[in-house]
């Protein structure tokens, strides 16, 4: 056990978060509407780019990919470009179009244009893919603490899970989002340190024996990054299909865009965030292709190899600067994913169903319940989930209908009826998918979840919109052409 590695990365957690969350509750109006969820919509350029990086930033890219990688080599770095591809489309579009509209959550935007009851049966799915993928960040922070301690998964997702709680909810999306800025200069020097350090510590100073490591066995498809056919279909495009079409739409994302200061901060973003996402796959693929060809860290498996390494090659303080930067990736996307969905509990359920005259503050104390109570039961079960990516995949397929249906809405048609029939019809079919024999019947199990609910999705809503009725698109209707004129 690392005992000095360990208490260095959780003293520079501790500083970073209760420094800057101290520095931004003294500083931020806290009877401002959204002030909590939405700093005030009012996040610079820097500390949108930074959180939007980091928020899809998490478990799935750091050990998800270290995982993937162990089994399809570099071409897990898709994985990556997907969310290259997402953040392209969120700050060219869906971005742009929740922050002009100043909506609260994504399942508010829904009610504009379906009514209540589509807005309620989004805001109890959204919900509860976000805090999936919550459950999937706790595990992350649990085997990074693993690493560097022996304790069991369970235990280090607790200590990092209460972590993870204090990184939002002292400030809400204000301390998350300056926190992040932190995080991401940290990360990226964590990053080239360790890669530079860790060719060092090869033969020949470079990675010249990982290479010849795969090639002598005959893995060499291992080292290239398009792979087979097979997985550009059922994983490269597949991630793209599925990310793009979940995050795009999904109020973890979003969230950070609401609180942009403007449009064109949003624009701008997209320069800083794809790159620092995108970059990081790359990383983070050397790694893991170099962690199976050792054998005393290729022993320990796909899930600690890697961080093991590392924590075991690199100098203490090298380490302590990736694991601080890895912890906090984990952190910054566990903020994140506690805070939506516990957002759109207080405002879509809480507020819209229960409490309509609800001041901000009774909101903000809501949305810190949920919080706390979604972080606890997310520690509970974190050390009974399955591998990550597979389980990031399931989950992200569940959003897809909604990116379109939004999509449609604003730009086509609008039919309560339509949006109803496309949400169950894609639910249930993924559901099917997932938890019966019915694509090994059909010869289709290696077709992913994103693909069927994507399939779905269009023969459904084209079908019923051109059948006839439905309102017209709301970038056309009056209601926004009134509320244009008057803002």
């Amino acid at each position: 056990m690392r005992y000095g590695i360990l208490a260095a990365v959780i003293i520079y957690e501790i500083v970073v978060i209760f420094g800057i969350g101290w520095w931004v509750s003294r500083n931020h109006k806290k009877d401002e509407a959204g002030a909590f969820a939405l700093a005030g919509r009012d996040l610079p350029l820097g500390v949108v780019a930074a959180t939007m990086a980091l928020t899809v930033l998490g478990t799935a890219h750091i050990l998800g990919v270290f995982e993937m990688t162990w089994f399809m080599g570099a071409s897990a770095i898709w994985f990556s470009i997907a969310h290259v591809v997402l953040l392209v489309v969120v700050c060219l579009s869906t971005g742009l179009w929740v922050r002009r509209l100043e909506v609260t959550t994504v399942p508010e935007l829904l009610e504009r244009m379906y009514g209540k009851g589509t807005r309620l049966l989004v805001s109890c799915v959204m919900a509860a893919v976000i805090w999936g993928i919550l459950t999937l960040e706790t595990q992350g922070i649990g085997i990074v603490l693993s690493s560097m301690t022996g304790w069991s998964i369970k235990n280090g997702a607790i200590v990092g899970g209460i972590l993870g709680i204090f990184y939002v909810v002292l400030a809400g999306m204000k301390e998350v989002g300056w926190i992040n800025l932190v995080n991401a200069v940290i990360m990226y020097i964590g990053l080239v340190l360790a890669t530079v350090f860790l060719a060092f510590k090869l033969p020949g100073g470079n990675f010249d024996t990982v290479a010849n490591f795969y090639t002598d066995a005959g893995e060499g498809f291992m080292l290239n990054i398009v792979g087979s056919t097979e997985i550009l279909i059922t994983f490269a495009l597949a991630n793209i299909v599925s990310v793009t079409f979940c995050q795009g739409i999904s109020q973890m994302l979003l969230q950070t865009c609401m609180s942009a200061k403007s449009e064109q901060t949003i624009k701008k973003a997209l320069w800083i965030a794809a790159p620092v996402n995108g970059l990081f796959g790359v990383f983070a693929v050397v790694i893991g292709l170099t962690a199976k060809t050792l054998p005393e860290f290729s022993a320990l498996g796909p899930k600690v190899a890697a961080t093991t390494m590392m924590v075991e090659l690199l100098p203490g303080w090298v380490c302590v600067v990736l694991l601080a930067s890895f912890l906090a990736a984990i952190l910054s996307t566990f903020a994140m994913t506690s805070l939506t969905p516990a957002t759109i509990f207080a405002v879509d359920i809480y507020k819209n169903l229960f409490n309509p005259n609800a001041t901000e503050q009774q909101v903000t104390t809501v949305t810190r319940i949920a919080i706390i109570i979604l972080s606890v039961i997310a520690m509970a079960i974190a050390a009974f989930l399955p591998p990550i990516l597979s389980a990031i995949n399931w989950l992200f397929a569940w959003l897809v209908p909604v990116f379109w249906l939004v999509v449609f809405g604003l730009f086509w048609k609008r039919s309560a009826k339509t949006a109803i029939a496309t949400l169950l019809a894609s639910w249930i079919i993924n559901s099917i998918w997932s938890f019966t024999s019915l694509p090994a019947a059909i010869n289709m199990a290696d077709i992913p979840n994103g693909y069927v609910t994507l399939v779905v999705t269009f023969v459904v809503a084209v079908i019923m919109n051109l059948g006839g009725g439905g309102k017209p698109a709301y970038f056309k209707s009056e209601e926004y052409l009134l509320t244009k004129k008057v803002g």
